[in-house]
C-alpha cells in the first residue's frame, strides 16, 4: 500500500485547522471532524482497492529480436478486472541500456475496461536486452491510497541488424517504387549475356555478332557466341578496427556498414547475384562464402549478429592472403572502412591495389557530417577562421582519397552514414550495368 498526494494534501489541512484552534475553537472541532471523515474515507478507499485479489493485470508484446537503429513496436496491455473505475500508473522497466525515464504511462480505466498503450524503442547497438516486470500503481476516484500491482515476467530480446530496413526495401521493391527510397534505374549497357566462344558463321547467326578481327585472320566469316549471363559474387568485407568505432546518431559506424551489408545481400540475392561476408581487424576472422540459397540471409544476419570493433589497426595484408585462397573467381568486393586522412589511406593502398588486380574493389568510406556542418557556419571571430580552415582541410583530403584510388584503378564510395544503404546500392546496380564485375 503507498499513501497518495491527496492524503497528505487533506492532512496537511487538517493539521492547519487544529493550530487555528488553538485562537477559535470552532476550527479544532472542524479539525476533528475532518481528521474523522479522512479515516473513514481511507478506509473505505482501502476496501475498494483491496476487496478483489486480483484487481488490475498488464502484459507486454513485443517481437522476440529488435531491429537495430530502427523503431521497434512494444505493447502493453492493460485490464481493470475491478467493479470500480480506477486510475493507472504504469511502469515498464525497461532495458537499462536505453537509459530513458519517460516510460511511466497514466490511463482512467472504467470497470472492465481493456486499454493498450503502445511505445518505440530505437536500440543503437546489437546484443541481448532484458525487460523487467511491468509496475502498475491504481487508485480509486477517491485517490487517498495507490496500491502496487507487478505483473509480466522478464523477457529477453535479441537486437539483429536492421531487418525491418529488409521488409522495407522488399516492400517497395513488389510494388516497384525502389525510386522513393533514392534507388536509381540505371539502363544496362551491353547485352545482357556473357561471351563464351568464337565460331564459324552459319545461316541464321546474328549479324552483329560478327567479330572482324577473327574474321581477318581465319579469312572467313566468324561470329561471337554469348551464354546466359551467370549470377556475380558480391562480398561486403567489414572492417572491425578502431576507426570504425566512431558514433553518428548513437550508432557505431560497424552497425552501419552492418546495416548497409546486409541490405545489399538482400538485393543483390533478388537479383540473381551471390552474396558472402568477410569481416576482419586486426587478423582475418569471419568468412561466409558468396551464395543465394534460401538460407544466406540468415546465415549472413547471424554472422552479423555479434560483431564487435577492437581497439587494434586492421591488418589488409592478412586480409589480401586469405582472400587469394577463398576467393578464386572475379566478384565484387566491397570494402566499408573509414580513412580519415590520406596517410591512413596510404599505408593500405598497396594491398588494395593487388586485390584490384583480381577483383573489382570498392572502398566504402564516410563523410563526417558534423565536421561539414561546422565547415558551413559563417566565421565571426580570428578563431573561428583558423578553426574553419582546418576542418575544410579535413573534408578536402577525404575528397581527395576518392581520387587516389581511382588512380590506382579502386574504386570508391564516400557517404554520409545516413544514406549508406541507398549509396552502396546504387554503386552496386551502376557496377553492375556497366559490367564492371
Amino acid at each position: 500500500m503507498y499513501i497518495a498526494n491527496r492524503f497528505y494534501q487533506i492532512a496537511g489541512t487538517i493539521i492547519f485547522l487544529f493550530l487555528c484552534g488553538y485562537v477559535l475553537p470552532v476550527f479544532f472541532a472542524a479539525g476533528k471532524c475532518a481528521a474523522v471523515l479522512l479515516a473513514v474515507a481511507a478506509a473505505v478507499d482501502a476496501w475498494l482497492l483491496w476487496k478483489k485479489k486480483a484487481g488490475i493485470d498488464a502484459t507486454r508484446r513485443c517481437a522476440a529480436r529488435f531491429s537495430n537503429g530502427d523503431g521497434n513496436r512494444v505493447v502493453l496491455e492493460v485490464e481493470n478486472r475491478c467493479h470500480c473505475p480506477l486510475h493507472v500508473d504504469i511502469i515498464d522497466e525497461i532495458p537499462v541500456v536505453f537509459q530513458r525515464r519517460d516510460v511511466l504511462f497514466r490511463a482512467d480505466l472504467p470497470p472492465g475496461a481493456h486499454r493498450e498503450i503502445t511505445y518505440s524503442l530505437r536500440p543503437v547497438r546489437r546484443g541481448e536486452y532484458t525487460f523487467g516486470r511491468i509496475r502498475l500503481f491504481a487508485s480509486t476516484p477517491i485517490g487517498l491510497l495507490m496500491r502496487r500491482y507487478t505483473c509480466g515476467q522478464p523477457v529477453a530480446v535479441k537486437v539483429y541488424p536492421s531487418y525491418l530496413m529488409l521488409d522495407k526495401y522488399e516492400f517497395m521493391a513488389i510494388h516497384n517504387n525502389l525510386d522513393e527510397l533514392g534507388i536509381k534505374r540505371i539502363r544496362r549497357i551491353g547485352h545482357h549475356t556473357e561471351f563464351e566462344q568464337i565460331k564459324e558463321y552459319v545461316k541464321g547467326d546474328d549479324y552483329r555478332t560478327v567479330n572482324w578481327k577473327a574474321t581477318a585472320r581465319r579469312n572467313q566469316l566468324m561470329v561471337n557466341t554469348y551464354q546466359d549471363e551467370r549470377s556475380q559474387q558480391i562480398y561486403s568485407i567489414i572492417d572491425k578496427g578502431r576507426i570504425m568505432q566512431s558514433a553518428f546518431r548513437g550508432m557505431t559506424l560497424l552497425d552501419y556498414a552492418i546495416n548497409a551489408a546486409l541490405v545489399l545481400s538482400f538485393v543483390a540475392i533478388k537479383k540473381e547475384d551471390k552474396a558472402g561476408l568477410v569481416t576482419f581487424s586486426d587478423r582475418f576472422e569471419t568468412f561466409v562464402p558468396a551464395s543465394r540459397q534460401s538460407g544466406q540471409m540468415k546465415l549472413l544476419m547471424e554472422n552479423l549478429y555479434r560483431q564487435q570493433t577492437t581497439f587494434g589497426e586492421s591488418d589488409y595484408s592478412s586480409l589480401y592472403v586469405h582472400l587469394n585462397k577463398h576467393v578464386s573467381k572475379r566478384s565484387l568486393l566491397l570494402i566499408y572502412t573509414n580513412f580519415d586522412n590520406i596517410i591512413g589511406m596510404e599505408r593500405q593502398l598497396g594491398y588494395m591495389q593487388q586485390l584490384a588486380a583480381r577483383h573489382a574493389v570498392v572502398a566504402i568510406f564516410f563523410e563526417n557530417d558534423e565536421l561539414k556542418t561546422f565547415a558551413a557556419r559563417t566565421p565571426r571571430t580570428r578563431e573561428d577562421y583558423f578553426q574553419q580552415v582546418i576542418a575544410e582541410k579535413f573534408i578536402y583530403e577525404k575528397q581527395y582519397v576518392t581520387t587516389i584510388l581511382r588512380h590506382h584503378g579502386i574504386y570508391s564510395l564516400l557517404t554520409s552514414p545516413d544514406s549508406l544503404s541507398v549509396d552502396v546500392i546504387n554503386k552496386y546496380i551502376e557496377m553492375k550495368a556497366k559490367h564492371l564485375i
